[in-house]
């Protein structure tokens, strides 16, 4: 039987994996200290630079893209590698037990991430990504020929292409509002909603945190249009947690999706489906199934009989969830704040035509700016190959810079002296 102590040194004896995934798995796994309790009341700037240890990314890397994923910090890998260690060694009490996900209704690991959204366990159901839960929601809702989805224009690919395969299949209509840009006050996009709904209108499809442009939207207001009309409300919010405090009780929506690998700094392949009450599930199929997903008492668990699926992950998830609880949501999202508006106040002084909402309550760790003539992708590449600064966009001109709490002022204006050199590199004023 191995220890992880043996295990490190056997793999050190095992060739190419182990020059190079030795080190960084000792690195991996040593512990850091946590900053004091009291650090953040004495100096905010050292709590966060202390903070920013718990992270494997090199000192030199600024990473402005956890809208595309994010870092395990050290107490999540370290229960991911114990997760394994445990699961492996085909000890489990029970002569049916097996250190597999996708069958049980693994409570230990909903509870904590249902307690964290402010939802019931019944409620939740743990998936492997946002795009899964997605497809879940359409592929599974109860519609028929010629019925109505409403979603923005601003929907990730993972949200808008589920919809259109059952567009193509089945007959839906993908029926799409414009989102303002910028989106100046929330009742700009509640009025593009509320003009774009017809009686065939069966569901408001929509992201919580718009992955193009970072404008939060309001989505416990989109919640009570859409009930108002009687129509089914579900959101997709990828972004949303881990960036802001997320009570989905007081939202009120029909079903949320999200993934938490990007913001919460969870286990890569964990994702979750919320279904607000029977009446919903009652609605949407399973589209993923094994034994037990046609069982009504399971609740919100039937969406995971899924297969075999990866215990660690799940463990990675609620020490995710216990680091954030450490540190605070309130304080992580006041960070965020703090800082998307700083880049965004920094760019806007340059000259970006803001896609974000110039209203700082309708955004939180990303800004969206626009900045022809800049090429996007020649400043991203020049940016990450020469300068090891992380950014991304969309084409020809826009870039979404995302602010993790992780981040110091300096590395902000490390990019923001960059991005003033690409310029003038290039020659534009």
């Amino acid at each position: 039987m191995f220890d992880r102590r043996s295990f490190l040194g056997s793999a050190a004896l095992t060739g190419g994996f182990a020059s190079l995934g030795e080190p960084l798995l000792a690195q991996a796994l040593k512990p850091v200290a946590l900053p004091a309790t009291d650090l953040y009341g004495k100096n905010e700037d050292a709590y966060w630079a202390a903070l920013r240890k718990q992270f494997l990314i090199p000192a030199d890397v600024v990473n402005l893209n956890v809208g595309t994923v994010g870092s395990s910090p050290r107490p999540v890998l370290r229960a991911i590698f114990d997760g394994f260690e445990s699961t492996e060694q085909m000890t489990q009490a029970g002569s049916e037990d097996y250190p597999i996900w996708g069958y049980g209704a693994w409570e230990q690991y909903r509870k904590p991430f249902a307690d964290f959204m402010v939802a019931q366990v019944d409620q939740m159901a743990i998936l492997r990504n946002c795009t899964e839960a997605n497809s879940y929601v359409a592929n599974g809702f109860d519609m028929k020929a010629g019925d109505e989805v409403l979603i923005s224009d601003e929907e990730h690919g993972s949200g808008e292409m589920p919809w259109m395969l059952r567009s193509r299949r089945y007959g839906v209509v993908v029926k799409k509002f414009a989102m303002p840009k910028p989106a100046k006050n929330a009742a700009a996009i509640l009025n593009r909603i509320n003009d774009a709904i017809t009686p065939r209108t069966k569901i408001i499809f929509v992201s919580h945190i718009s992955t193009a442009t970072g404008v939060v939207l309001p989505a416990k207001e989109i919640a009570a249009l859409a009930r108002s009309k009687g129509i089914i409300s579900a959101f997709d919010g990828a972004h949303a947690p881990g960036m802001m405090k997320v009570d989905l009780a007081d939202i009120g929506c029909d079903i949320y999706t999200g993934s938490m690998h990007k913001w919460l700094f969870a286990t890569k392949g964990t994702g979750f489906l919320y279904l607000r009450d029977e009446g919903v599930m009652d609605r949407v199929w399973s589209t993923v199934v094994t034994g037990g997903y046609d069982d009504p008492t399971r609740k919100a668990d039937r969406y995971m009989q899924i297969g075999s699926s990866c215990i660690p992950t799940l463990m990675g998830l609620n020490a995710a969830i216990a680091f954030a609880d450490q540190i605070g949501m309130d304080r992580i999202e006041r960070r965020h704040r703090m800082l998307a508006d700083y880049i965004h106040a920094e760019m806007m002084k340059r000259g970006a035509e803001s896609w974000t909402s110039p209203d700082p309550a309708m955004r939180c760790a990303i800004a969206t700016v626009n900045v022809p003539p800049v090429q996007r992708m020649a400043l991203q590449d020049w940016l990450w190959k020469t300068h090891k600064v992380r950014v991304r966009g969309g084409n020809p001109s826009k870039l979404r810079l995302a602010t993790p709490y992780f981040l110091s002022k300096a590395d902000i204006d490390r990019f923001l002296g960059l991005y003033d050199e690409f310029r003038r590199m290039n020659g534009i004023s």
